[in-house]
């Protein structure tokens, strides 16, 4: 049910700090410190989300910051790739611009909120950033979308939502 070795890696760890790292991970996520932290450390609900919504935000926070340096780092280095990216920005405006009009809080909402792989708060800042919205904007739909998630994954643990 659970990676062993994910949990092996973090077992000298206080179980607050161990959902807190691995709730930062970009595959896990709290799709998987929340399971872990209530099943392997049988931390009291409060706990298990609190420390996972936490240590999901951090890298969110990151993210949003950092993309768009990164973005420009790059660019500035070369040419080629400043072109390759200004090309796929302008498609994906393009593409997804009406969309995002139309639906666009809400998306994100609910694209971190619904906790599958690639989706959550590194893929939602990534997105914020190729749709441009502003971090003060994307820092609350984000945060939104997690804790919608943080919901969701612990009524599946505890059993109240059956999935299959």
């Amino acid at each position: 049910m659970f990676d062993l070795n994910l949990i092996e890696t973090f077992k000298n760890l206080s179980p607050e700090f161990a959902t807190f790292l691995i709730a930062m991970i970009p595959v896990t996520e709290l799709r998987a410190s929340i399971p872990i932290a209530l099943v392997v450390y049988e931390l009291p609900i409060w706990s298990a989300i609190l420390f996972s919504v936490l240590g999901d935000m951090v890298p969110m926070f990151f993210v949003l910051i950092g993309v768009e340096k990164i973005y420009f780092f790059i660019s500035k280095k070369s040419e080629r790739c400043k072109k390759l990216f200004d090309w796929f920005f302008k498609r994906t405006e393009n593409k997804f611009s009406g969309k995002y009009a139309k639906y666009g809080a809400i998306a994100l909402i609910f694209f971190v909120g619904v906790p599958l792989p690639f989706t959550g708060s590194w893929s939602g800042s990534v997105a914020a950033f190729l749709f441009r919205i502003s971090f003060y904007k994307a820092f609350p739909l984000i945060m939104a979308g997690i804790l919608i998630a943080a919901t969701l994954v612990t009524l599946i643990t505890l059993g109240f939502i059956t999935v299959f």
